[in-house]
């Protein structure tokens, strides 16, 4: 396991053979396997599984309770009728882009792409590549707008 600097871990996490960038806050209740990689400044929630295979660029905010796949055929035995073991399958590679989110509830399938800064709502199930700057949501998740320019607080606390 690799850790930059000021990661931030809170109890209950299992994190094993993953590496984790500057700056980045880990919640209660998530497990990151051997070969992840997170970047820098990221915020990962509670009860958020990140397995293998999985890769989230810098900036990037995932909700609670966030599931990653990354086998699309699972089986718990092999041709021969044994428990599979590592070489009995392929693991498929996703990638969280730069800036993107990924809400709360939300599944994504291995072998995807999350374009940057894009957006994925809360419980939605992500089948396919989401493009940038975009907004998906649903099951499966499909495209719903743009994402617009980012909204300012005024002093007062309204938008």
């Amino acid at each position: 396991m690799k850790l930059g600097r000021n990661v931030r871990i809170h109890a209950f996490v299992n994190l094993y053979g993953c590496e984790i960038g500057d700056e980045t806050g880990i919640g209660t209740f998530v497990e990151i396997q051997k070969g992840a990689k997170i970047g820098d400044h990221c915020k990962i929630s509670s009860h958020t599984f990140i397995c293998e295979g999985v890769i989230i660029e810098s900036g990037v905010f995932i909700g609670h309770g966030v599931m990653f796949i990354n086998d699309r055929y699972p089986r718990a035995t092999n041709e021969a009728g044994q428990l599979q073991s590592e070489d009995d399958w392929s693991c498929q590679k996703t990638v969280i882009k730069r800036g993107a989110s990924i809400g709360s509830g939300v599944t994504l399938l291995g072998g995807i792409i999350v374009g940057e800064n894009a957006i994925v709502g809360a419980g939605s199930v992500v089948t396919k590549d989401v493009p940038a700057d975009v907004v998906v949501a649903g099951n499966p998740a499909k495209f719903l707008r743009r994402v617009s320019a980012p909204r300012t607080v005024c002093s007062a606390g309204t938008l």
